[in-house]
């Protein structure tokens, strides 16, 4: 006679949720970049374009950051994006051209480029690694 056991979910089962965040902050994200440059009067508007300002180069850093411990990356990558939206802050104030709009520009082009530079970084690994 064979005993079957009962299968208890494993305690990893909270990595399985890490692309529904990833999806969900990723809405978040846009939906505040969206609301900031077609200039609503949403109450939303705010909150969630801070979310944007702060996630969009955090997430590009954080790519950057492949190696790092999660808790060390997550702390590196807040602050990076903490330093850049002053730079841009700075910048625009210093220049006479400070607007919302601009900033948010600003920062979804400021991430972009760390993202792209990030997977050319990756596919010039993957081609060396290949020769």
């Amino acid at each position: 006679m064979q005993t079957t056991r009962i299968r208890r979910p494993s305690r990893a089962s909270g990595r399985d949720l890490t692309p529904l965040l990833a999806g969900a902050a990723t809405t978040v994200g846009g939906w505040g970049a969206l609301l900031a440059l077609t200039g609503s009067d949403s109450p939303l508007r705010a909150p969630l374009t801070l979310f944007f300002l702060l996630a969009a180069p955090a997430a590009g850093i954080a790519a950057a950051l492949r190696g790092f411990d999660p808790f060390a990356r997550a702390l590196a990558s807040l602050a990076g994006s903490v330093v850049l939206n002053m730079l841009v802050a700075q910048g625009m104030l210093a220049t006479h051209r400070w607007s919302a709009r601009g900033g948010v520009t600003a920062m979804a082009v400021i991430s972009v480029l760390i993202l792209l530079l990030v997977l050319i970084r990756r596919h010039r690994a993957v081609q060396g690694q290949d020769l």
